[in-house]
């Protein structure tokens, strides 16, 4: 786990700017790539954090919209607007958040390091993962 003094704040958003919000998390991120379904077609490259180191912005909710299927507890919000996803809750995570690094905004991030999930296997995978662990204080 991430000490919280390894941890900077970061600055994001949506294209059209709608939908503002900070993470804490460190400056190098662990992101994940998925093979599932949704994320192959959205390219949803994103790193996980517990969900009291995010915060969305006032009056941002207001321009949110969210996608569901399959098993309903991936929640994949975006943007009314412009419809760029810039974060949701993870099926693998519901206690968290995962960021979509390419929506950071600030000159916060140094390095991205990218890690594989299974998602066309995902009962099998997440067993075997520590993914779990990302949204853990």
């Amino acid at each position: 786990m991430t000490s919280s003094e390894n941890l900077v704040s970061h600055a994001g958003s949506c294209h059209c700017g709608n939908v503002k919000f900070t993470v804490l998390a460190p400056s190098i991120l662990e992101v994940w790539n998925c093979n599932c379904s949704i994320c192959t077609k959205k390219q949803n490259l994103h790193f996980i954090v517990p969900r009291s180191r995010f915060t969305l912005h006032p009056d941002s909710e207001e321009h949110l919209t969210t996608y569901t299927f399959n098993s309903g507890q991936a929640k994949h919000t975006f943007c009314k607007t412009c419809g760029v996803q810039s974060f949701y809750t993870p099926r693998s995570n519901t206690d968290g958040v995962g960021v979509m690094p390419h929506c950071i905004d600030s000159d916060t991030v140094t390095k991205v390091v990218y890690r594989k999930f299974d998602g066309q296997n995902w009962e099998q995978f997440i067993e075997t993962s520590d993914i779990r662990s990302r949204s853990k204080e």
